[in-house]
C-alpha cells in the first residue's frame, strides 16, 4: 500500500468521523495543506511518526486497515475523565451529554478532564460510539465537544 492509498483511507475515516481537514490537522499537529495533499495523493513524503500518529487518531492501523470499532470507547472515556475523582463518570450520562451538547453541572469537572487530558484516539472513539448509539452524525457531536473546549478554555491545541 502506498501513501496515495493511505491518503484515501484517511479521507474516508475523516469523513466518517465528521471531521473537517482543518480539525484533523489540529488534532494531528499537522497543517491543513498536508492533510489535503495526503488525501489527494500529491504528498511526496510524510514521516512514519507523523503518519502513525495521524492514522491512530482516525482509527487506522499502519497496515492501513480500519481498527475494529471499540464498543467500549465511552467506557474508556468515562474512566479517563474520572482519574483523580471519587466517582466515575457514568457512560450513559457522557453519551447523553455528547449527543445533546448539555453538560450537567455535576459532570463539568469530568468533561473538562476528558477534553484536556484523554488520549485523542480515545476522544475519537467516544465520539464515534456516541454518534452511533444516538443515531446522529458524528459532526454534531464534534460541534458540542469543540464548543465545550472553548467554553472551558481548554489549553489543548487540538481545540484551538
Amino acid at each position: 500500500m502506498d501513501l496515495r492509498e493511505i491518503g484515501q483511507l484517511v479521507r474516508q475515516r475523516r469523513e466518517t468521523l465528521g471531521l473537517s481537514q482543518e480539525r484533523l490537522a489540529r488534532l494531528a499537529s499537522l497543517s491543513r495543506a498536508t492533510i489535503s495533499q495526503l488525501e489527494t495523493g500529491t504528498l511526496v513524503d510524510l514521516g512514519v511518526a507523523k503518519l502513525s500518529a495521524l492514522m491512530d487518531i482516525v482509527g487506522l492501523q499502519l497496515e492501513a486497515g480500519t481498527r475494529k470499532s471499540s464498543r467500549n470507547g465511552l467506557l474508556m472515556a468515562g474512566r479517563a475523565a474520572s482519574v483523580g475523582y471519587r466517582e466515575q463518570l457514568d457512560v450513559n450520562q457522557l453519551a447523553r451529554a455528547l449527543l445533546t451538547g448539555h453538560v450537567p453541572a455535576e459532570m463539568l469537572p469530568h468533561v473538562s478532564t476528558f477534553i484536556d487530558e484523554a488520549p485523542l484516539s480515545l476522544v475519537v472513539s467516544a465520539v464515534e460510539e456516541a454518534a452511533k448509539r444516538g443515531g446522529v452524525p458524528p459532526k454534531r457531536v464534534w460541534q458540542h465537544l469543540i464548543r465545550w473546549a472553548h467554553d472551558f478554555r481548554s489549553p489543548r491545541q487540538a481545540w484551538a
